[in-house]
């Protein structure tokens, strides 16, 4: 069964409708994220850069993030087992590089901003793991995901029909 296959199964609920088309009715905002995102991912590792996008989502809860970039990440290569276990991954450390743990805990951190601030220690170790501009342009990649999955959350964006490209 194929992933169109699966919506039209009839045991399973309907989809919901997305709220608003926010991307025709505030075009120069969404150009715009459009260009904060190709800035966004110069100079960052695309596997890395997946794994960010998938767990900023996670957290977040934006479905229709997760199924894009879920299936960008599998497109690319990436394992189903290391996007199945990147909500454990504190538990499944050895599935990752110390790098893209670093980058993992850091967009936690960037993400759930309830303590009102990044910790230190978390910090220190993404500076440990990139180079000043990697860390620069990694926070970048991180505070965009969030803005998308904000935008994917409030309007209820429909997750099931994205394909990745070529």
């Amino acid at each position: 069964m194929n992933t169109n296959e699966a919506h039209e199964s009839p045991e399973r609920l309907p989809e919901h409708a997305p709220r608003l088309d926010w991307t025709k009715l505030a075009p120069e905002a969404f150009k715009a994220m459009i260009r904060l995102d190709t800035a966004a991912k110069q100079g960052i590792d695309p596997v890395l850069l997946n794994l960010v996008k998938i767990r900023a989502s996670q957290i977040n809860h934006c479905a229709f993030c997760l199924d894009m970039h879920s299936k960008d990440a599998l497109a690319a290569g990436e394992s189903a087992e290391r996007i199945f276990q990147l909500d454990a991954w504190r538990e499944s450390r050895h599935f990752y590089t110390a790098k893209e743990v670093a980058a993992i805990e850091l967009t936690e951190a960037v993400t759930v901003l309830t303590d009102g601030f990044v910790p230190d220690e978390v910090y220190a170790r993404g500076a440990a793991e990139f180079s000043g501009s990697e860390l620069a342009r990694l926070i970048v990649a991180i505070t965009t995901i969030n803005a998308w999955n904000r935008f994917g959350v409030s309007t209820r964006l429909v997750p099931g029909h994205y394909t990745p490209a070529g």
